[in-house]
């Protein structure tokens, strides 16, 4: 696959200034009329369980961003929200991720020595108006014990089907049992009214998990998710695990190695029945975002090619492991990738590097895609601009 940079900047770019302020988490996803927005969480502080949803837009294919603010405004300082976007074939807009209640200013989500998240729900929201407006956040309740992490958004099947998946964790109360050797998949037949779940990936490694899990339809109307395949005791890497289901989620193949040693993962279909499979990578190889075409089988990943497309200059903001427990010093991560109309990439991670802080933005073109067959005859984008920047600093608490 030949991946060439057409553009790159900031959808948010945080000033080095301050000494408050952080932005996660971010994802994207092209309106009906043809904007680009972008969903991430702005937080106070590193760890600090306040979780703001926001939202960017962009007129011009990505090239430059206007913040339109919080989802829920009146929600924050209640209800801490780490959510993704995502699109239905219709074109309407969802947000999928986790909820968690606020019991005091500056509290922490994350307990170290649980090695747990305070206890959360799933929740979702819709937007019927390209995302100018949206429904109250429903709670979708937890089907096993634990805690979820779900950083991935909502796959909207095109038959109708809701998808979504999260990695149990452990809460803060270690009475509380939780079987983390697995990826849940949950989903809905009636817009989000009733929920049902499966599983979608099962470990057999002993104190092994899954994290940063992501699920897309194929162009065949199969399902493919992906996690990171984590190792409680911190002694081992290993490969990403995927899985595919033939029946809207209801079973799930065995659980699989990529064969790729990344961690956040995230997926996009193409058209031909292929995907996209990006990935962070802190550890082997060249240290950055790498971004894998596949066309996975039943029973076969599929890597059809693998490169890296963002180099970073450091893997950690001040020299600490690369390994999951050193994930509050991480130096960038949480990539996605989305399809645009004027047939080009757009990458949007976010950052703590020399040459900027924030949700950094890359625009590729590849050999992949063509836009009078796919998209429209939109002309690519070749130029330049100057992004609209944010005060605060950026650190990365995920």
């Amino acid at each position: 696959m030949n991946v060439e940079t057409v553009d790159q900047g900031f959808v948010v770019e945080l000033s080095p200034n301050k000494t408050a302020g952080v932005a996660v988490g971010p994802r994207a996803a092209v309106t009906r009329q043809g904007d680009v927005v972008c969903t991430y969480m702005a937080q106070s502080a590193l760890g600090v369980n306040d979780f703001v949803p926001m939202l960017a837009r962009s007129d011009d294919q990505g090239i430059t961003w206007q913040e339109q603010g919080p989802l829920w405004p009146r929600l924050t300082g209640r209800q801490s929200l780490f959510g993704s976007i995502s699109r239905s074939p219709s074109g309407i807009l969802a947000a999928y991720g986790i909820s968690t209640p606020i019991d005091r200013p500056d509290e922490p989500f994350w307990s170290e020595a649980n090695h747990g998240l305070k206890q959360n729900s799933l929740f979702w929201a819709v937007s019927r108006d390209d995302g100018r407006t949206w429904s109250d956040p429903r709670l979708i309740p937890l089907p096993l014990p634990g805690s979820a992490e779900a950083p991935g958004p909502l796959c909207l099947m095109r038959r109708g089907r809701w998808i979504g998946c999260y990695a149990p964790y452990n809460t803060f109360d270690p009475a509380v049992r939780v079987d983390r050797h697995q990826v849940v998949c949950v989903f809905s037949d009636d817009e989000g009214d009733t929920w049902r779940h499966s599983v979608m990936h099962r470990f057999a490694e002993e104190d092994s998990g899954g994290a940063e899990a992501w699920v897309i339809e194929l162009a065949d109307g199969r399902l493919l998710g992906t996690s990171w395949h984590t190792d409680h005791r911190q002694q081992q890497t290993y490969p990403n695990a995927w899985a595919v289901s033939r029946d809207g989620g209801c079973s799930w193949s065995p659980t699989r190695s990529t064969g790729l040693h990344g961690q956040s993962t995230a997926l996009a279909a193409l058209p031909d029945g292929s995907a996209l499979f990006v990935y962070n990578q802190r550890k082997h190889g060249e240290i950055g975002i790498w971004l894998a075409h596949v066309r996975p089988t039943d029973s076969d990943f599929g890597v059809l090619s693998n490169q890296v497309v963002w180099q970073a200059d450091t893997a950690t903001q001040h020299g600490s492991e690369v390994e999951h427990r050193g994930w509050q010093d991480f130096a960038f991560g949480e990539p996605s990738v989305t399809l645009l109309p004027d047939g080009t990439l757009l990458l949007v991670f976010w950052c703590v590097q020399p040459h900027g802080r924030g949700i950094a933005y890359m625009k590729l073109r590849t050999s992949l895609l063509h836009p009078p067959k796919y998209f429209g005859s939109q002309p690519a984008v070749t130029r330049f601009r100057t992004v609209a920047r944010t005060p605060g600093v950026f650190r990365h608490d995920r």
